[in-house]
């Protein structure tokens, strides 16, 4: 079949990804950093076979049967594939194609999943008001027993939430202001991505990054016209929807100096509007940074008070693999007394959360997530820390099903402590 004739064809992949499917010269430099593959043992569930895969089925001489989609489902996205690629392969581009062109078969296969994914994860007041019940049930101490109840009635992903959902927190989490003023002379103004999930579920790391920011002489903006990222939507083959939201992003923080992220995935999606929205993109995607790496920018003071604990780092797949953002946090955390920074085994092997993969993937999220504690558990680290609010959710889900004491924070939070103490975040934001 020509290249004519394959583009007529079949349209699954656009030109430009096409050319990435042909750039693999099968090396196999990608499997040994495959999280699915170093587990099955499988090429069909490595990067090298994936590609073969897409590549096969866009020619032509492969049908998009369930086996073949299982195989490319379960692919975390994590990206730890691109660093290791001699080729420079862009593989989240095929793999994100793909999706985008299996949509129809994703959506008739998990619609409720799919509904609460894109229409309840990605709208902050719709996950708020899905949460009161819980919230009160954690207030008044049956969360811990309906949660033991919903594994025996309520099966698959539903009882997974329940798990996956932080012990505490605000009935109804408060909206941050719109604008706070740096504190000293200003150097630039930052527009704060809030985030959706992290909005709702996490706030208080928001409300932590203004606190920092403004000490180190930044004004900060919240606009009220910010949607969710978009990655949820782009990851699961929705890419129109993820590119209008891009475009209410990209009015929103038109006037920002920067643009900054606390979380990974956020802060990666982002950074890659360019992709989305072509030209139109470039300006938000260009002033992207994550909160550890515009705060490491800013050649901040030595914190005045110490922390004496052991933490080890764990790195967000999108924040390390596709942001290439590995030492600012580390730096960061270095600049605190008396805090000892350990390193995991495998820091950058993805922990099985993956946005909303470990609701959709059950079985290997479990796995990953058992050999990312194990792995914190061999470092004897009392915190694990980590810059994403999806690896913060699932580690902790996942020590305390095992009823390992663990505690799982953002580098922002022990920045904060370290900076004002024992002061909320409210009260150095004042």
């Amino acid at each position: 079949m020509g290249e004519a004739d394959r583009m007529q064809a079949e349209p699954m992949l656009d030109e430009r990804s096409y050319a990435q499917a042909q750039a693999c010269v099968h090396c196999g430099l990608c499997l040994p950093v495959c999280p699915t593959y170093t587990e099955t043992g499988l090429e069909a569930d490595s990067p090298r076979g994936r590609i073969y895969l897409i590549k096969a089925m866009a020619d032509g001489r492969v049908e998009a049967t369930e086996n073949v989609l299982q195989h490319l489902d379960l692919c975390l996205d994590c990206r730890a594939c691109e660093p290791a690629c001699p080729s420079d392969i862009a593989y989240h581009l095929l793999i994100e194609r793909q999706r985008s062109a299996s949509a129809d078969d994703a959506a008739h296969r998990g619609r409720v999943m799919r509904w609460l994914t894109h229409g309840v994860f990605t709208r902050p007041w719709r996950m708020k008001l899905a949460l009161i019940v819980p919230r009160l049930l954690q207030t008044v101490g049956l969360w811990d027993v309906a949660t033991a109840v919903s594994s025996k009635l309520i099966p698959g992903s539903m009882g997974r939430m329940m798990k996956l959902l932080p012990g505490t927190g605000p009935i109804w989490p408060g909206a941050l202001a719109t604008r706070y003023p740096a504190q000293g002379e200003r150097k630039m103004t930052v527009g704060l991505h809030t985030g959706c999930v992290g909005s709702v579920l996490d706030n208080e790391t928001n409300r932590v990054a203004v606190a920092l920011l403004r000490r180190m002489g930044c004004e900060v903006v919240v606009p009220r016209g910010q949607r969710c990222c978009g990655a949820i939507h782009h990851h699961g083959g929705d890419p129109q929807t993820a590119a209008q939201m891009a475009q209410r992003n990209a009015r929103a923080f038109a006037d920002c100096d920067a643009v900054v992220s606390c979380a990974g995935g956020c802060g990666a999606m982002l950074k890659e509007y360019d992709e989305l929205l072509g030209e139109a993109g470039e300006a938000i995607a260009n002033k992207t940074r994550d909160i550890c790496e515009l705060l490491a920018s800013l050649d901040p003071p030595p914190p005045p008070h110490r922390l004496e604990r052991t933490v080890v780092y764990h790195d967000s797949c999108h924040l390390a693999h596709a942001q290439g953002v590995v030492d600012p946090p580390r730096a960061l955390l270095g600049m605190i007394e008396g805090l000892r920074v350990v390193e995991l085994q495998e820091a950058g092997m993805c922990c099985g959360a993956a946005g909303t993969y470990n609701l959709t993937q059950p079985d290997m999220a479990d796995t990953l997530a058992k050999r990312k504690l194990d792995d914190i558990v061999a470092s004897g680290a009392s915190v694990c820390v980590s810059g994403n609010i999806g690896c913060t959710m699932q580690i902790a889900a996942e020590a305390k099903r095992r009823g390992v004491e663990l505690a799982v924070a953002h580098p922002v939070e022990l920045l904060h402590e370290a900076y004002f103490g024992g002061t909320s975040p409210s009260q150095s934001s004042a």
